[in-house]
């Protein structure tokens, strides 16, 4: 199977370590991913905003780019959800019928990473060892543009030596949305006030999640407000092996790995 990371923009330019832990552990599982250096935004800014034709030719480039590979996989289900949530629509709405079709061919290839891995290799021990508390945050994008369930959770709950603790109103939103917290800062920031607050009253020292987006936008509130959570991509701790050991600056929740 011919498999190719999408990186997206923000991991690329802001977290490249969740990309750098996607191929690791991908490798790992046995996988040959290939990272497509043509790639580019998945249009998401475009599209929230009302830029259909840009989003169109965002869409084209991404099919042009990535039409060769049995799958895609894309850390992250906000970016994952694009092609399906929107590629087809903006098609439809320049009037390119040849792009609507090649994207509802490709749409069925993209996979955000924890989908990918339970679904398309069929594996929830993924061989990871993290000795800490950790929580999760399930994204917008992950519950409803590119529904992951309870995957993530699987995923976590398989890791050797960690210490999960359930986030209080979860599925509540953590007032990022994209442009929605640059158009709306004071609903936005209270949104991302409550969110923090029931982060730390998990008494985790890591938030994790599928989209660095949110927490990017929980992290600095926490940052901002002198607390020492740290926030990480859910596969920069699924990349991690008991050779790696304990992250060095956060407590421990085992004092051994078991395995």
């Amino acid at each position: 199977m011919r498999t190719a990371l999408f990186v997206t923009c923000l991991n690329d330019a802001l977290f490249p370590r969740s990309g750098q832990a996607a191929v690791t552990l991908l490798r790992r599982l046995g996988v040959e991913v290939e990272f497509p250096p043509g790639q580019s935004c998945c249009g998401q800014l475009h599209w929230n905003t009302g830029y259909r034709a840009e989003t169109a030719r965002l869409a084209r480039h991404f099919v042009d780019v990535f039409g060769g590979y049995d799958a895609i996989v894309v850390p992250s289900a906000s970016c994952g959800g694009m092609p399906a949530e929107a590629y087809e629509r903006v098609a439809e709405t320049v009037g390119d019928t040849g792009l609507a079709r090649a994207v509802r061919e490709l749409a069925p290839r993209v996979h955000e990473l924890t989908t990918f891995l339970t679904d398309a290799l069929g594996v929830e021990d993924v061989g990871a060892y993290f000795p800490h508390r950790v929580t999760y945050h399930p994204t917008c994008h992950s519950l409803r543009a590119a529904p992951v369930g309870d995957r993530p959770y699987r995923l976590l709950r398989a890791v050797a030596g960690i210490e999960f603790v359930e986030l209080p109103a979860q599925e509540e939103c953590c007032g990022f949305g994209g442009t929605f917290s640059v158009k709306n800062p004071a609903v936005s920031g209270a949104m991302n006030a409550d969110k923090a607050r029931h982060v730390l009253e998990t008494g985790a020292s890591v938030l994790a999640a599928v989209d660095n987006s949110c927490l990017m936008n929980i992290g600095g509130r926490l940052t901002k407000d002198g607390h020492a959570v740290r926030t990480m991509h859910l596969v920069e701790i699924l990349a991690r092996t008991p050779a790696d050991g304990p992250v060095d600056d956060l407590p421990r929740s085992t004092p051994e790995p078991a395995r």
